[in-house]
């Protein structure tokens, strides 16, 4: 069984703890005057898609969950929820969006993303590390406006708000880190 401490958190890590199987949401160490430092995490529990709030001493241990991989298609979303098929066996599955939690932000249509299995139960979704996705608004920009000068909010075709720099317009195509929702590049046109 693989072992992870404190000091190795990312945001998305799986850990089991409680009996369960938790995700990192949100993490920062901290260190107090003559106390031993802590991690102020917050955490998704992957079943039931309830959120709270932990802290742990630095350099404390937990078990990963053995985790099952399989690459599958986002179909779409309705009301029960979104839906992904495999590709290989055309099995499809349904996931509400409190057990998605943030990687709804970043899902388009017949992109390809890796449900996560534990024990042959559905566990969650693993987007990609980068995501391709489509300006659909945002204000435009003016002559002189450089990669280095500011940033704007700009809403993208999966509906999110992300900052981007001055000189994206609608229609350019960006490529964005799922893991922090923050803009990377412009993509060339083709």
């Amino acid at each position: 069984m693989a072992v992870t401490d404190t000091s190795r958190f990312y945001k998305g890590v799986k850990i089991e703890f409680e009996g369960g199987i938790w995700e990192v949401l949100e993490y920062h160490h901290s260190k107090m005057a003559q106390r031993s430092p802590v991690v102020k995490t917050k955490l998704r529990n992957i079943v039931t898609g309830s959120v709270q709030e932990r802290n742990f001493r630095s350099g404390e241990t937990f078990n990963l969950p053995d985790v099952e991989r399989k690459k599958m298609q986002f179909l779409y979303k309705d009301e029960i929820g979104f839906h992904f098929m495999d590709s290989e066996t055309f099995e499809q599955y349904a996931f509400g969006e409190n057990n998605l939690g943030e990687t709804v932000r970043f899902l388009k249509e017949q992109e390809e993303v890796n449900i996560l299995f534990y024990k042959g139960k559905t566990m969650g979704v693993e987007l990609p590390i980068t995501v391709d996705l489509q300006v659909i608004h945002t204000e435009p920009g003016f002559r002189g406006d450089t990669a280095t000068g500011g940033s704007k909010p700009a809403k993208l075709e999966t509906g999110v708000i992300i900052s981007v720099p001055l000189f994206i317009d609608v229609g350019d195509l960006i490529k964005v880190d799922t893991r922090s929702g923050t803009y990377i590049e412009r993509m060339k046109k083709k």
